[in-house]
């Protein structure tokens, strides 16, 4: 545990000290040091609060940033410029957008950096459509357009998959901008991927003046995870080759397209060479070599992996597994992933029903009638299938006015 040094107890040596520790990346210090300022009976003024805040988010400090907002209030702080965006700043950052923007509508004055983040909160905590509608807000006020901007809007398009949007952003950033940032360029990319144009995304890739690993890693994994195998390992091997090296993101990406097309020698040497780039390999990468080794007939294999990693499996990884037992009629594996999944959600029928399928089309009959019987012990009923039919509300009110 730190010491902290001593320090005279006065409001500008707690200002100082505060903000020397939020600025060297000592939050947890700063917010100690703040504590014990508050406890010496010492108010805060506009200086404290904005570091105290920023560091909040850094530490995740929900409770001691409403003790910072209410504290705000008190010595009335909370309406200048200064103390009023680090509010805001730190609800966003804390994901707690409705007083984000409550605070950001209370506000008398705004300025474009305080507009951005308010944007940038609603597109990173996934609200494309309010982050779209804030915009709208921003043009009105005459709030200077940056990259910033563009990057928060290229993101929300791409989270609804609204392309046509993302071609006029582009279009925008085009006419803005005489040459395009790199955080720009790889939101480009990120955006025409997730919307499905690979043609307009790869176009723009070359275009970049310069790539790094989020330009290449966006493009091998949007690739990977759609099923174009050939794409996405080839630019594995040429990001590698140009001496990009790989991250986390990047390969997952490979693996997925290994996953894809049933190349797990590939998928093998591919996620041994995560440790030669120092990655540690998360559940996610493991799950890849797993749908691997399922999708090839290899389920042993992939029951082995999921037993020796250093991870618990979740329901996706074993369900996919337990699928492939059913394809390839490995009873004993099929027996263990349904048990583990029974044990996870024991009032799903699903699981049930998948391994008394398998007992069927091995011909076990009595054990498929067991396992049918004991969800009637457990209470277990088999969910009603149902459809949904999605309506044109325009074009039925059109014919019946």
């Amino acid at each position: 545990m730190l010491r902290m040094p001593p320090v005279p107890a006065t409001l500008a040596s707690f200002n100082a000290l505060i903000a020397s520790l939020a600025r060297s990346g000592r939050p947890a210090d700063a917010l100690r040091a703040f504590r014990d300022m508050l406890a010496r009976g010492i108010p805060p003024d506009h200086f404290t609060l904005p570091p105290v805040l920023r560091c909040c988010v850094l530490t995740g400090s929900s409770a001691l940033a409403a003790s910072a907002h209410g504290i705000s209030v008190k010595i009335g702080a909370h309406g200048s410029l200064f103390v009023g965006s680090a509010l805001v700043l730190c609800y966003s950052g804390l994901s707690n957008l409705i007083n984000a923007r409550r605070l950001f509508d209370g506000m008398r004055e705004r300025d474009a950096v305080l507009w951005t983040s308010m944007l940038s909160a609603y597109a990173q905590g996934g609200h494309p459509e309010a982050s779209l509608r804030f915009f709208q807000g921003m043009v009105l006020a005459g709030v200077q357009l940056d990259a910033v901007v563009m990057v928060s809007l290229l993101l929300a398009c791409g989270q609804i998959g609204w392309r046509r949007h993302g071609r006029s952003v582009h279009t925008c950033c085009i006419r803005r901008f005489l040459e395009m940032p790199l955080s720009l360029g790889n939101a480009l990319v990120d955006m025409y991927v997730k919307c499905g144009d690979f043609a307009f995304a790869e176009r723009v890739f070359t275009g970049m003046a310069r790539r790094d690993v989020i330009s290449w890693s966006a493009l091998i994994l949007g690739h990977g995870l759609n099923g174009r195998s050939d794409a996405a390992l080839r630019l594995f091997d040429e990001m590698v080759a140009e001496g990009v090296r790989p991250n986390s993101v990047t390969f997952l990406g490979a693996l997925s397209a290994c996953a894809h097309s049933g190349m797990v020698d590939r998928a093998y040497a591919i996620f041994e060479g995560m440790k030669r780039h120092g990655v540690v390999p998360e559940l996610k990468h493991y799950s890849c070599m797993a749908d691997a080794l399922s999708r090839a007939g290899r389920v042993v294999a992939a029951v082995k992996l999921i037993e020796e990693m250093p991870f618990q499996p979740d329901k996706a990884m074993l369900g996919g597994v337990l699928a492939a037992c059913r394809v390839h009629g490995e009873m004993e594996a099929a027996e263990l992933i349904s048990k583990k999944l029974m044990g996870m959600s024991p009032a799903k029928s699903g699981y049930f029903m998948s391994l008394a399928n398998i007992y069927s089309d091995a011909g076990r009959y009595s054990d498929a009638e067991r396992i049918r019987g004991s969800m009637k012990e457990v209470k277990v009923d088999k969910l009603p299938g149902y459809s949904s039919v999605e309506l044109d509300v325009s074009v039925s009110e059109s014919k019946s006015g």
